[in-house]
């Protein structure tokens, strides 16, 4: 939102000024913090999908910010962003490995495998390993880093694509401070777990600048069977670093200008797996790990490269322009098949499949009956965005014109091999080496230019947006021989053109004080993947919502409805599904999802007048989410689908509850969340225990006490019932979620 239409700076010339004649140099130092921070405010308010927690009052459409306090004491265990997120209406997360490594999130029944069913960001810049080629989030930012989480539905389709059926998710990153400050914070737990974090920066009159690192490890919470410690690894590494060096002019200066730059490489390395349990096992041991998945691992490697101008003129005219490449590699080396039957398909029947299931667990085999799959890929994306705002008022109407355009291109880079394994004595021993590429040998490439425009025109207590997005993607993918790997001539080249036009519009009505009626009717879109048949079309909905927002003497309210009718639903194969891996995509048909948002916050303290603080968060969701059609599929989750039937992973019912007990040295409180029962497979009627996840209510704990003025000891207990329950079937198995775990720490805080 464009509210700010003076020149940067304007309103604090004068203080400036004056603080130089009178040779005050501490005033000096206050405004330029303070134009330093009109200057973050008019690149957030550009570049990411609130901007500013203000915003929200104005905005056509469900929105909602995690700030930098809530993000604390979250921040206090595993910096799981399924945990996060549970908090904001509308969300759907399904766990998988206990905690968030890679997440699966989605939005008003958008789907949430791998998140690539929403539009994922960091800074206001498209973070999946490549958003338009292959969306699937293998990597996603390290939670831990960022200083504030943004979610908007609804709204977000017209500035923020290419996947706009559901919504955006932007996360933001530690900011460079406007004087020196220093932040660390280092803690200890179960399972040998350490988590490390620290962060300093400082700004001075042209230049700031800001250093952070992020370290996680954890020994893991499964038992694997193993016949000795070295095989029974399990857990991850996690390493993260950011480094970002501002330049600006003068804070007096008549053209405001800035230019950032960021540099980020992170690291993992997970003993993780995509074998389960069967029901019967899972009730015997939850956290259980079956012996075939002793060699099971992914390391990954990102880098991302970001260059931010911006620029004020005296007009009002505000431009921010990035530059921004990501790269990213990763190798998932896992349990593909037992005996020739995909670790999948044993689960679909275990009874069928009792020999494959048998060696999973640690019977002997013959030669080469496992096969492991490199999952080898690399990926980057790369572009450059420019966004531009200019106010104008024309009597009593005021418009904020928004205009932006973005230029991307990024690539999957699939080279895959299979070895052969051998079961002996409860031990995995590798018994022959496949050849580079001798599974997947392909690339994927695609490049799109995207432009939107759009327009608040307020007049009185009334405000509509209008705005138009426009997508014009190039897909295209090349196989070639799996006998070729330095990949001279490609046996087959497929390309792909997608124009979409995606319009919408909302609007705001102040109804009262404080009180904020708003709503919107907005075109969603998702474009196919490369190689997909002329047959297979975008995904596309038409998404209306209704609502309205308070936030009157200390209460804070969101309540709406929403209905999202999808034209055509887009399936995916891929092997976090349950499928293949292939990746081709296909039509669902038509489908719609509905539902209720809802939010309250308060602090209880303004009632008793205490020194106390009493704060309250309350959210609610209810999701609907049905097929419209009648079609047969290949794709596990789908199955044989009639109309009527209710998609699978949408949770019916979420309720997530906060609580604290807080003063200036010490804060105590609790989080708890429900979700419902889930269908892992489409259908209707009562849920059938073999096709469905467990309903579950988890309690989590956490306490935060000064023990100097900079110096504060954390301990958090998650899961503090230690109630185990199943989260997933999908890809091959059940799966748990995270049991008790404990983290204590200190934080340490100095600055000027």
């Amino acid at each position: 939102m464009w509210r700010i239409t003076t020149p940067i700076l304007t309103a604090f010339l004068a203080a400036s000024m004056a603080g130089a004649q009178d040779g005050d140099e501490d005033q000096k130092t206050k405004t330029r913090e303070k134009a330093l921070d009109e200057a973050a405010l008019h690149i957030s308010e550009s570049v990411n999908v609130v901007g500013s927690e203000s915003a929200l009052e104005t905005m056509p459409g469900s929105a909602y910010v995690i700030d930098g306090q809530a993000l604390e004491a979250q921040r206090q265990g595993f910096d799981d962003i399924h945990r996060m997120v549970r908090q904001v209406p509308g969300v759907v997360v399904q766990e998988e490995e206990g905690y968030g490594l890679r997440p699966n999130i989605g939005m008003r029944g958008s789907g949430s495998e791998r998140s690539a069913k929403i539009t994922l960001m960091e800074d206001g810049v498209l973070i999946a390993p490549a958003p338009y080629t292959a969306p699937s989030a293998y990597y996603f930012p390290v939670t831990g880093r960022m200083e504030s989480i943004e979610v908007r539905k609804g709204s977000s389709q017209i500035k923020f694509g290419p996947r706009t059926n559901g919504g955006a998710l932007n996360l933001v990153s530690t900011s460079v401070p406007s004087r020196f400050r220093m932040n660390a914070d280092v803690a200890f737990g179960t399972d040998s777990a350490m988590k490390g974090r620290i962060n300093l920066g400082d700004s001075y009159e042209n230049v700031g600048w800001l250093f952070e690192t992020y370290q996680m490890r954890t020994n893991g919470f499964k038992d694997l069977d193993a016949p000795s410690p070295d095989a029974a690894r399990t857990g991850f590494h996690v390493q993260d670093y950011l480094g970002k060096l501002r330049f600006n002019t003068s804070p007096t200066a008549r053209i405001f200008q800035s230019l950032e730059l960021k540099i980020g490489a992170g690291k993992e390395d997970s003993n993780e797996t995509y074998l389960g349990l069967t029901d019967e096992d899972f009730d015997a041991n939850p956290v259980r790990r079956y012996a075939a998945s002793q060699p099971d691992n992914i390391t990954w490697d990102h880098q991302q490269y970001q260059a931010q101008h911006y620029l004020a003129l005296p007009s009002g005219l505000n431009v921010t322009t990035t530059f921004y490449r990501n790269n990213f590699a990763r190798n998932w080396y896992k349990l593909q098949s037992v005996l020739g039957t995909n670790i999948a398909g044993i689960f679909e029947d275990p009874l069928e499949h009792a020999r494959e299931l048998a060696i999973a667990k640690g019977t002997d085999s013959d030669v080469d009956d496992l096969q492991v799959r490199a999952n080898n890929r690399s990926y980057y994306s790369t572009g450059i965005q420019s966004f531009a705002g200019f106010a104008l008022s024309t009597g009593s109407v005021r418009n904020d014109l928004e205009v932006g355009v973005r230029y991307h291109q990024d690539e999957e880079d699939r080279f895959q091999h299979q070895d052969g394994w051998q079961m002996v004595s409860g031990l995995m021993n590798r018994t022959s080496v496949g050849a580079p590429g001798s599974q997947t040998n392909r690339i994927s490439d695609a490049n799109a230019l995207a432009v939107f425009a759009q327009d608040t025109i307020r007049f009185s207590r009334l405000s509509l947006v209008p705005g138009i997005r426009y997508e014009h993607i190039n897909l295209t993918r090349t196989d070639y021989a799996t006998s070729d790997p330095g990949r001279t001539d490609p046996t087959r080249i497929r390309e792909n053109r997608v124009n979409a036009v995606v319009p919408g519009i909302g609007v705001v009505y102040d109804a009262a004080d404080a009180v904020h009626v708003f709503g919107g009717i907005h075109k969603g879109f998702s474009p196919p993947g490369p190689g997909t048949t002329e047959f297979t079309q975008p995904e596309e909905s038409i998404n209306y919502e209704l609502g309205v927002r308070t936030d009157r003497a200390g209460l804070a309210s969101e309540v709406l409805f929403f209905y999202n009718d999808y034209s055509n639903l887009l399936g995916i194969d891929t092997l976090s599904g349950g499928g293949t891996g292939e990746g081709d995509q296909f039509n669902g048909g038509a489908a719609e999802a509905l539902g209720l948002e809802t939010s309250l916050t308060y602090d209880f303290g303004e009632l008793t007048g205490s020194r106390l603080h009493f704060p309250l968060l309350v959210s609610y969701t209810l999701t609907e989410a049905t097929f419209s059609t009648s079609f047969e599929s290949d794709y596990e989750p789908w199955g044989s689908v009639d109309a009527g039937d209710e998609l699978p992973y949408i949770a019916r019912h979420q309720l997530y509850t906060r609580f604290a007990v807080q003063d200036e040295r010490w804060s105590a409180g609790l989080d708890m969340n429900y979700g419902s029962a889930m269908r892992t497979i489409a259908g209707q009627g009562d849920l059938p225990a073999g096709n469905s996840t467990d309903s579950y209510f988890v309690v989590n704990l956490f306490t935060e006490i000064s023990l100097t003025k900079d110096v504060r000891f954390f301990a958090n207990l998650q899961n503090a019932g230690d109630n185990f329950y199943i989260v997933a079937r999908r890809p091959a198995g059940v799966r748990p979620g995270l049991p008790r775990t404990v983290m204590a720490g200190i934080k340490l805080a100095l600055g000027r």
